[in-house]
């Protein structure tokens, strides 16, 4: 049996070592090393221009890297593990002259998709009902919809998404983000997805990549994210002066900042218990006016990696 390359024992579906693309003298993507594992949802994070769609790209095989290797299921030949991937990379190539299910046969052909498969994708992309109407009269949404249809055709292992809610109403953002978390969930699907909304990728990424000017600035799961996100826990009292007394003596808390009359406790400090710090203070006949948890949103995350 073919011994499948793992990582904290998880298959590892790809990755990319000193991944580098150049137009000229002008460098997309700079030694990029990525690693996505079976079942992960991975976002791809960056402002327009920092090399998502051309790394994305170099990983399909659609342009060919100027240095560097893409490893695909664990080191399957290139043409073997093409057929294991659906992509969806800028705006879906779609025949306006046909219908949904047209456009499905179309392309079912490079797959060897049955009728039965093409009206199931359908369903699930929630244009089964579409009836005659012509692709070119569809929505946005619709059409996105149908690419994304179009890239599950031969049932994919592994799904490529670049910017899939890109220019969509929120009903539109919200049916693309379910479909995605159906296939996760009940299919196994490992997903690539890169979007400018980080608050809507926050809701089903369980790990981000951080591209800034061609480079990688980081890799990181959702979990100790959410938990970085935590700046703090903000104590407001009427003596900010022995608040930091205690907090030193009675916890070992070393790590806060004064405003005011705010004392923050930062790193281990936020994660002790609220009420015991309380009650400490009011112990001590310090008048405690607020105690509450301080984030850091992951917009402002994401900005602070990406230097501005």
């Amino acid at each position: 049996m073919e011994e499948v390359k793992q990582v904290q024992g998880t298959e590892i579906i790809l990755r990319t070592q000193n991944l580098t693309k150049k137009f000229g003298t002008k460098v997309a993507v700079n030694n990029v090393n990525m690693t996505i594992r079976r079942g992960d949802i991975y976002g791809f994070i960056g402002r327009n221009g920092a090399g998502k769609t051309t790394a994305m790209r170099v990983i399909l095989g659609m342009a060919n890297p100027t240095s560097g290797s893409v490893e695909l299921f664990g080191g399957e030949p290139f043409k073997s593990a093409r057929k294991k991937i659906g992509s969806l990379i800028e705006a879906p190539g779609l025949y306006n002259g046909s219908t949904a299910f047209e456009n499905m046969k179309r392309f079912s052909i490079l797959y060897g998709g049955t009728d039965e498969e093409i009206n199931d994708i359908l369903l699930l992309v929630g244009l089964s009902d579409t009836g005659k109407k012509k692709a070119g009269q569809f929505s946005l949404g619709m059409k996105q919809r149908l690419g994304l249809g179009i890239a599950l055709l031969g049932n994919p292992e592994f799904l490529v998404l670049d910017e899939p809610v890109n220019g969509l109403d929120p009903g539109g953002i919200m049916d693309i983000r379910n479909i995605i978390l159906k296939l996760n969930k009940e299919k196994g699907v490992t997903v690539l997805v890169s979007s400018h909304l980080l608050d809507e990728l926050a809701k089903i990424v369980t790990r981000y990549g951080i591209i800034n000017e061609g480079n990688l600035v980081e890799e990181v799961n959702a979990d100790e994210l959410n938990k970085r996100c935590v700046d703090g826990l903000r104590i407001v009292t009427n003596d900010p002066e022995r608040t930091q007394e205690i907090v030193k003596t009675e916890f070992g808390i070393t790590d806060y900042t004064v405003k005011g009359a705010a004392v923050i406790l930062h790193g281990n400090g936020s994660y002790i218990d609220s009420a015991k710090i309380n009650a400490a203070l009011v112990g001590a006949g310090i008048a405690v006016s607020s105690l509450s948890i301080q984030n850091t949103g992951l917009e402002e995350y994401f900005v602070a990696r990406l230097g501005k």
